[in-house]
C-alpha cells in the first residue's frame, strides 16, 4: 500500500488527530518516565522535523514514526538505549548543542492496517528524512516484541536466526530487510520504576511477593520488593544501525 509521508513540522494542523491516535502499548510500557520527556506537545513540536505522519489515500493517519537527533559522545552506542536517546536528544535541543546522530523511537500502525508490509515502508522513511538532515545512519533501539520468554537472556533471543539467516525476531527482520545490521544490546533501554500499588493498576497483578514476576507482554521480568514497596522494570533492546548514505 502506497503512503503519503510527511514530516509533522509540514502537518501540524494535525497535531490533535496525530496525539490521539491508538497507541498498541500495555498500560506499564507508558509510564517510563524519561519518555514522559518526548511525549508531550511541546517537545513533539520541537522535534517535528524528525517526526512522521503517514495517511491513506483518504488522508487518515494510519501510522505515526518518531525519531530525535542527539549528541553521541562514542562511536559505541549507549547501554540506555531507548531512555538515552530521549534524554540525550532533549538535553542536546535544550543546551543549543550540535547533534551528530539520530534515533528511531517508535513507529505506531493503526490496528487495522498491521499486516500490510508498512513497517519495512517506514523504516525506509525515518532514514531518507535522517539522510535529508544529513546524518550518515539512524540507529535504532530495536524493542524484539516477539520474544514471549520473559526468563530469556535477550543475548540469546536477539542473535537467534532462521534458516534463511534472518532472525527470528519479527521486528528485527523488519530492520534487516530495511538494510540495517544488528550493532550490540542496550541491555538498560527503559527503565520503569513504580510502587507496588502502581504496578498493580498498571497489570492488575497481586505484586504480593518479593522476587521476579512475569508480567504480560513485558520482554523481562520486573522485580519486586515488598519490603521496600517497589517494583522496577528494566527492559534490554537491541541497537541497530542503518547506512543512509549521506
Amino acid at each position: 500500500m502506497a503512503l503519503t509521508i510527511s514530516v509533522l513540522a509540514e502537518r501540524l494542523d494535525l497535531l490533535h488527530e496525530f496525539l490521539e491516535m491508538e497507541s498498541p502499548w500495555p498500560t506499564f510500557m507508558r509510564q517510563d518516565p524519561i519518555g514522559a520527556l518526548y511525549y508531550n506537545a511541546p517537545t513533539l513540536t520541537r522535534f517535528a522535523e524528525h517526526i512522521l505522519v503517514c495517511q491513506d489515500d483518504e488522508g487518515r493517519i494510519v501510522a505515526k514514526a518518531y525519531s530525535i537527533p542527539f549528541r553521541c559522545e562514542s562511536d559505541e552506542l549507549p547501554d540506555d538505549g531507548w531512555d538515552g536517546a530521549i534524554r540525550r536528544g532533549v538535553r542536546t535541543s535544550l543546551d543549543g548543542g550540535v547533534p551528530n546522530t539520530v534515533a528511531a523511537l517508535e513507529i505506531v500502525i493503526a490496528p487495522f492496517m498491521q499486516g500490510h508490509g508498512l513497517s519495512g515502508q517506514i523504516v525506509e522513511a525515518l532514514r531518507d528524512n535522517a539522510k535529508r538532515h544529513g546524518y550518515r545512519e539512524l540507529v535504532v533501539p530495536v524493542r524484539p516484541n516477539g520474544k514471549k520468554d520473559a526468563r530469556e537472556p535477550m543475548s540469546s533471543y536477539a542473535f537467534r536466526t532462521r534458516d534463511d539467516g534472518l532472525p527470528v525476531d519479527p521486528w528485527l527482520r523488519v530492520h534487516m530487510r530495511a538494510g540495517g545490521r544488528i550493532d550490540r544490546l542496550a541491555p538498560r533501554a527503559m527503565v520503569i520504576p513504580g510502587t507496588l500499588a502502581e504496578w498493580r493498576d498498571w497489570t492488575n497483578l497481586p505484586f504480593d511477593q518479593s522476587g521476579p514476576v512475569e508480567v504480560p507482554q513485558a520482554l523481562t521480568l520486573v522485580h519486586c520488593d515488598v519490603d521496600n514497596g517497589t517494583a522496577v522494570y528494566i527492559e534490554p533492546n537491541v541497537w541497530v544501525r542503518h547506512r543512509t548514505g549521506a
